[in-house]
């Protein structure tokens, strides 16, 4: 189509495991499953936090942050995925395509962040104990917290809202959700500049952050190596193994959804990869935080009614 003759998109057809029926309810099934349980173990970390006392602590601030993320990320794709899987054309509208996609790369790119913050919040709690109180003040958790959501908005919304987007003709997706290349290439007029731009952007937010946490974990064992007690040491690495958990993980499945080249023989294998990126990391971050960390444990204990807690 050329010129005033170009027939305007309003929606887009998601096609995801349409064409396996079989494949299609062995996927909701599961992605039903990861989602209630992203729901109810995010939604109790959130409980407990505010529910216990010893929890009140920029740590675990920092960490009902990222449930409260975790929930809002996968709120933002899984039911509409969910939808689509028990209609025979999986379609989204134009306006629920881009707002989907905007919503996936802010709250990406926040988690990135949190992440990051979260990994400096332990460096001083190791590296400088005696003032970690003065250093991680309320008000200074409040603002890295406050300063990760904004950057994030910055980052990604304020430039997919200013791109001149026009889609006509083809509006079929071979995902399960809308990612921005996958809308980029629909969009009629040209955006390299736009694409090379998102790219760089995605580039920075993920590596930059990775690097801060790299480098925050190096002064972190350097800390514990000059410690003189084993006790000390076992402790100070509990207190991180969480942390480091969620962050391989996250980049594990980051790096595997959009860095590792995807192969045309394998579509369908490139879709479920892109899709755990978004349902791994939510699903286990309440499991590791509370079946690693001792005064999650201890919390849900006391909630339960245990009053003998050692």
């Amino acid at each position: 189509m050329d010129g005033g003759n170009e027939t305007d998109v309003t929606y887009f057809i998601l096609v995801g495991f349409s064409e396996h029926p079989k494949a299609q309810v062995i996927f909701f099934c599961f992605l039903l499953m990861s989602y209630l349980i992203i729901l109810i173990g995010n939604s109790l970390i959130l409980f407990l936090i505010h529910y216990d006392s010893r929890l009140h602590t920029p740590m675990y601030f920092f960490l009902s942050n990222l449930s409260f993320l975790d929930i809002c990320y996968t709120s933002s794709s899984v039911p509409q995925i969910l939808i689509n899987c028990l209609v025979k054309i999986p379609s989204i509208s134009l306006g629920q395509c881009l707002a989907q996609m905007c919503a996936g790369l802010y709250l990406g790119v926040a988690e990135c962040l949190l992440l990051a913050v979260m990994a400096y919040d332990r460096c001083i709690a190791i590296g400088d104990p005696l003032r970690y109180s003065v250093r991680m003040s309320f008000q200074l958790c409040i603002k890295l917290a406050v300063a990760s959501w904004v950057t994030a908005f910055l980052l990604t919304v304020v430039p997919t809202l200013t791109m001149p987007l026009e889609f006509c003709g083809h509006h079929m997706i071979n995902l399960f959700s809308c990612e921005l290349l996958a809308i980029l290439k629909r969009a009629c007029n040209d955006l390299k500049f736009y694409e090379w731009l998102m790219m760089a952007t995605s580039s920075l937010t993920l590596l930059a952050p990775f690097t801060f946490i790299l480098s925050s974990y190096g002064r972190i064992l350097g800390a514990v190596l000059k410690m003189h007690s084993a006790e000390g040491r076992k402790k100070a690495f509990s207190t991180c193994s969480s942390h480091i958990t969620v962050v391989v993980i996250f980049y594990g499945t980051a790096i595997s959804a959009y860095m590792i080249p995807q192969g045309k023989a394998s579509q369908d294998q490139d879709k479920i990869i892109s899709m755990l990126y978004g349902i791994l990391p939510p699903m286990l971050n309440p499991l590791i935080y509370s079946l690693r960390n001792k005064d999650v444990k201890e919390a849900l204990k006391k909630l339960m009614g245990e009053k003998n807690v050692s």
